[in-house]
């Protein structure tokens, strides 16, 4: 689903942000990417979705080598996979319902059966009672929910988080990985970036571990 072959990335010579990655993560597995704060983990995530290139190296995403995948096909490469971030990017000028319907809206998709999909996800999520309400109205840990409804509304193939609970206490911080694995039962790839270790030991899924832009460890389970 996912792989680096000798994958380097520099920003700013002579130092670099990735130093010859190369990790395999399977369809349908969870993975956490851990590491310091400037270890590489944003970077490794924007790779897979081409927001960055490669400075050297492959990377391949459901096949594909996104490097040689032309400017007016990025899109579809995006809408196979779903982004959570630690900062919730909710518009807060629109209620529940608009932030999680834009998605499906830019892909032309019929009011009708966006309603229909936008309710079920929310109820999932257990965000039927905030369909109406906006940002502002909401706790922290709801406002995340929401963020992840957005994110998996077009059922993406992978779901990437980028320190999705730094900003959540530890019981909220469960309740969002407890959502994510129930996303991950139902088939999806996903791949969280995260500093706290902690986390990782309690979830056990598998993790790599960056410093200074190096794999330097893995752990299974």
């Amino acid at each position: 689903m996912i792989q680096f072959f000798r994958v380097y990335k520099q920003y700013r010579p002579p130092a670099y942000a990735l130093w010859d990655i190369n990790v395999f993560i399977d369809r349908g597995e969870f993975v956490f990417v851990t590491g310091p704060s400037g270890a590489g983990k944003t970077t490794f995530l924007k790779l897979i979705t081409r927001e960055e290139l490669p400075t050297s190296g492959s990377v391949v995403v459901n096949g594909r080598n996104v490097k040689q995948i032309p400017e007016s096909k990025i899109h579809h490469l995006r809408r196979l996979i779903g982004l959570v971030f630690q900062d919730f990017h909710l518009i807060p000028q629109w209620n529940v319902y608009d932030n999680v319907a834009i998605t499906l809206r830019v892909l032309g998709i019929p009011e009708k059966e966006i309603r229909k999909r936008v309710l079920k996800t929310l109820s999932l999520l257990g965000l039927y009672h905030s369909v109406w309400k906006f940002p502002f109205d909401i706790s922290g840990g709801e406002q995340q929910r929401v963020a992840i409804a957005r994110a998996i509304i077009n059922n993406p193939l992978i779901l990437l988080a980028d320190e999705p609970t730094g900003n959540l206490d530890p019981t909220l911080t469960r309740e969002i990985m407890q959502i994510f694995k129930n996303i991950n039962a139902q088939g999806t790839t996903v791949v969280v970036a995260t500093h706290n270790i902690d986390l990782t030991k309690e979830m056990k899924k598998r993790t790599l571990f960056l410093e200074s832009g190096r794999l330097v460890g893995e752990e299974r389970y």
